[in-house]
């Protein structure tokens, strides 16, 4: 009789675990669950079930496709405050400047306005702690600022009149607005630039549009440009706004080749006059799908360049534990019939939109690459359009190549921009708003003090961040158009008056302003683009 030691018992019984060759088929949850087993018995490091298990669900999603997620309770608390429309805290912006808090912007209506802060205040402790002359990141002082409903918080604040005072606020529900601004660009020409879908966006675009038709709307320009998307019903929602009754909007393909079909109610707020879309390789998921049906209906002009290319549709579904997992449960298609899902199998796509400034498409049309063999054509007026990567725009703008440089950038990054426009604004804000006391006089009569950039440039320069010489002009324009909507931001009500700043140099913009109130808008509605 052959004796056979415990050691070689032990192997032949972990093997007989993860490889039992002989013993039938393989059942997959058996040796998922003995794989477990013996990883969490043999790893050299401990390893509680919780960790094994995220680690596990995590690298199932990935292999699936790029959206598919799993989030942990609190990953899922946060993914669903982002597009309620609305988060507990008092209801202010702020920026950290030589490591102080300055109040940048006051809500109306919020806890900080009834309680009498304004822009410019400083604030020095937040419930008695200091957040002045500390190192202290922007997310830490959110964090000391925000929390739940009906809790205060006590701040000590420098007033402009540089007396510190005490102020305990209430903490209630702050809007958060899927829309930025919305403004009256001329007497026929509404803008309305759209961040998010969330839970408020069809209100808050209800509200926008009847407010400027008010205002003598006849045109509207709807910047989607920057939009990753968010809830598909609320870009459903949009499309009701622009489209007639009955008209589909998109339609859903799952794993049991079913069609769900999804159309408008007719309701809308602005169903005639000539609407442009801005787009760019950041425009995704449901601004994709806002923007393909309205391109699908020839309802719009569609003007920038190539969305980003989402075609696939995650839902949450949560587990007993409150984590969520956000799985691709269905393909969208536009009305006429296309994906505009990219591909994403055999390739790295997380660098796409680095691979198209390589290949040029970003700073010349010609090298936007069109399939073929996924042509469709429009509903109406029967142009030629095309799926498997984004919408195409219509009118096809190259990217600023300074804007989006390694330079200006970094400059961006570091702060140098909103430091030199901060304080400015600090030092200035009285005989501003005498001389300029609403945005408008600001616009047509303000000249920015030449000393500002070169104040970047002194800064940039220490900074051992070298500009190119060669176009020394051109980047000190470029500046001078950030410095002048920065300090406009700063001094009025925030990123909604510099967004009317940087329009009115933003070559984007300005060509959608030229089409919209011109015979090419027509033009290219009609044109059949092969």
């Amino acid at each position: 009789m052959i004796k056979i030691g415990k050691k070689y018992l032990a192997i032949l019984f972990i093997l007989s675990l993860i490889c039992p060759l002989t013993y039938g088929q393989v059942n997959p949850k058996e040796k998922f669950n003995a794989a477990f087993k013996v990883i969490k018995d043999n790893y050299v490091d401990k390893i509680d079930d919780e960790q094994m298990i995220d680690i596990a669900i995590k690298a199932i999603l990935e292999k699936l496709d790029p959206h598919s997620k799993y989030f942990s309770r609190e990953e899922a608390e946060k993914m669903k405050a982002s597009v309620k429309g609305s988060f507990m805290g008092i209801g202010i912006q702020f920026v950290m400047q030589s490591d102080t808090v300055y109040v940048t912007h006051v809500f109306a209506g919020s806890p900080s306005e009834k309680n009498g802060i304004v822009s410019g205040d400083r604030i020095l402790k937040i419930n008695g702690e200091s957040v002045s002359g500390v190192q202290m990141k922007n997310t830490d002082v959110l964090a000391k600022i925000r929390g739940e409903g009906n809790t205060s918080v006590e701040l000590s604040i420098k007033n402009l009149k540089g007396k510190v005072i005490k102020k305990t606020v209430l903490r209630a529900s702050v809007p958060d607005k899927s829309i930025v601004t919305s403004y009256m660009v001329d007497d026929k020409t509404g803008f309305i630039l759209l961040r998010i879908f969330g839970m408020t966006t069809r209100e808050e675009l209800d509200e926008a549009i009847i407010q400027l038709k008010k205002e003598g709307m006849e045109n509207l320009i709807l910047d989607l440009q920057g939009n990753g998307g968010g809830l598909v019903e609320a870009a459903v929602g949009a499309a009701d706004e622009f489209l007639k009754k009955d008209q589909l909007v998109y339609y859903r393909v799952g794993n049991n080749e079913q069609k769900d079909y999804y159309y408008t109610s007719g309701l809308g707020q602005f169903m005639s006059g000539r609407l442009v879309v801005l787009i760019d390789q950041y425009t995704a998921s449901a601004s994709e799908i806002l923007t393909g049906a309205l391109q699908d209906w020839d309802r719009a002009v569609v003007v920038g360049r190539r969305s980003f290319g989402k075609g696939l549709m995650q839902y949450p579904l949560p587990l007993f534990d409150g984590s969520v997992l956000q799985l691709t449960k269905a393909r969208y298609y536009t009305p006429s019939g296309r994906s505009l899902q990219k591909p994403y199998k055999n390739v790295d796509y997380n660098s796409e939109i680095n691979k198209r400034f390589a290949s040029g498409e970003m700073q010349d049309e010609k090298y936007m690459k069109r399939n073929d063999s996924l042509k469709f054509t429009t509903l109406v007026n029967k142009r030629t359009v095309y799926g498997g990567g984004g919408v195409a725009p219509d009118c096809y703008i190259p990217i600023d190549t300074l804007e989006y440089g390694l330079w200006i950038q970094k400059v961006s990054a570091i702060g140098f921009i909103e430091k030199v426009s901060f304080e400015y604004v600090t030092k200035n804000r009285t005989s501003l708003g005498k001389a300029y006391p609403e945005i408008e006089s600001y616009i047509k009569g303000f000249t920015l003090p030449e000393n500002l950039v070169n104040n970047i440039f002194a800064l940039t320069e220490k900074a051992g961040i070298q500009s190119d010489q060669k176009y020394r002009k051109e980047i000190s324009d470029l500046l001078s158009i950030n410095v002048k909507a920065q300090i406009a931001g700063f001094l009025y009500s925030g990123v909604s008056d510099e967004i009317k700043v940087r329009n009115l140099n933003d070559h984007v913009f300005i060509k959608a302003l030229e089409i919209i109130e011109s015979s090419e808008y027509t033009k290219l509605l009609n044109e059949n683009n092969k």
